[in-house]
């Protein structure tokens, strides 16, 4: 969708409308792409049906892949919000099942993740020993050898970055100007490797379910939560990780309330962020939309979204007795409702198991402990326990 022209001095809005965004091609003719999915609804219609599950998925994908292009053509104008929210959801929307929202989840992280702010947790916090770009990609190299086995995965240096990393398919691009810590080296194998990449890499061994490596808008909430998760059953995130994951739901609820492009960075400021990361967060939150508020990409709110989701998923598979289907969230890029009609359609045959795991995945037993363990806590209702310690601390 294009950068965004830098702020100047953060005291005006940058010039970005319509005719911003129409002078950014998108690198194909928009109509032509939504012809060809259209084209590949009618032959699953016409040759399958539309009763079986398989079908109803890529049905149901391909409709996505065509709200997508159309998004992208109405960048810079309301309707890109609305395609925004329907295709991500919006941090107003209730999670699955419930009366919370998912604007709720920010508010109460933000006030607990605030109280441990700027306090130092650990000897590695302290010393903060960082590493270039170099250093971090012959360690994660080694590291991928050693999971990715038989998979030709390359981490590669690129100097025209935004971003610290970013993953494709089966590569990582580091900013070769960034330095990166060995909490930020963990996270970078967690949450790129085992997850995104991981999930790629599955879906591209599949010998039949070849759309498995490609996702549509509806698997990034699975992705993102999948790959949060992953860092908090790793012991890998820590408050800062978390803080700056829930202030990008914060923002968007604060750009759909009508906070602008320059409102949005001074929220940052205010909470912390250096200058550079105030414009980079602010931007993601704006890019494709409307610098002046109301019409945000909420996209970013699947980060928080889907760990709770994924959560919940997990939990209700360990409580139903089908723990089995938990590994084939890594089958490929999936929604989560896909996961039992993929589990499924594996004892068919049509469906391969996932190949490469994260360790909590190939061996079941601890999460199963800790589900259990959860559950139990969240059926007795603990509050007035914590509150009895809460006031014993606080004497001290």
């Amino acid at each position: 969708m294009g950068k965004l022209p830098k702020v100047i001095k953060f005291k005006e809005l940058p010039k970005v409308d319509v005719a911003y965004y129409d002078g950014i091609p998108l690198g194909y003719d928009p109509e032509t792409k939504i012809a060809e999915f259209q084209s590949i609804i009618d032959d699953l219609s016409r040759e399958l049906g539309t009763e079986d599950a398989l079908v109803r998925i890529l049905i149901t994908s391909c409709r996505e892949f065509q709200d997508l292009v159309r998004m992208l053509q109405a960048r810079g104008k309301p309707e890109f919000y609305e395609y925004s929210r329907k295709l991500y959801g919006s941090p107003q929307d209730n999670f699955f099942g419930t009366q919370s929202t998912i604007k709720d989840l920010g508010v109460h992280l933000y006030n607990i993740l605030s109280g441990v702010q700027g306090q130092v947790l650990s000897a590695n916090d302290e010393k903060r020993v960082e590493v270039n770009a170099s250093e971090a990609m012959r360690d994660l190299e080694e590291r991928f050898s050693r999971y990715f086995v038989g998979q030709d995965v390359k981490v590669l240096l690129e100097t025209e970055m935004v971003a610290d990393a970013s993953a494709s398919a089966k590569t990582i691009k580091l900013r070769q100007a960034a330095t990166f810590t060995k909490r930020d080296i963990d996270i970078l194998e967690v949450h790129e490797g085992w997850v995104h990449m991981g999930t790629t890499i599955n879906g591209l061994e599949q010998r039949i379910a070849k759309w498995l490596p490609k996702g549509p808008p509806r698997v990034t909430a699975t992705q993102e939560g999948l790959a949060v998760l992953m860092e908090i059953f790793s012991f890998v995130s820590f408050p800062r990780r978390a803080r700056k994951i829930n202030d990008r739901v914060l923002a968007i609820a604060k750009a759909e309330d009508g906070a602008d492009f320059l409102d949005v960075v001074e929220y940052f400021r205010t909470e912390g962020y250096d200058e550079d990361d105030c414009m980079i967060a602010a931007q993601r939150v704006f890019r494709g939309g409307d610098v002046k508020g109301k019409h945000p990409l909420t996209k970013d709110i699947s980060y928080c979204k889907g760990f709770v989701e994924n959560y919940n998923f997990i939990r209700a598979c360990i409580q139903a007795g089908r723990s089995e289907i938990v590994p084939f969230l890594f089958v490929g890029k999936v929604h989560l409702t896909d996961v039992p009609v993929l589990y499924q359609k594996h004892k068919e045959g049509l469906v391969d198991a996932p190949k490469f795991l994260p360790p909590m995945f190939r061996d079941l037993n601890s999460l199963i402990v800790w589900m259990s363990f959860s559950n139990f806590l969240s059926a007795a209702g603990m509050a007035s326990a914590q509150d009895a310690y809460r006031h014993l601390i606080q004497e001290y």
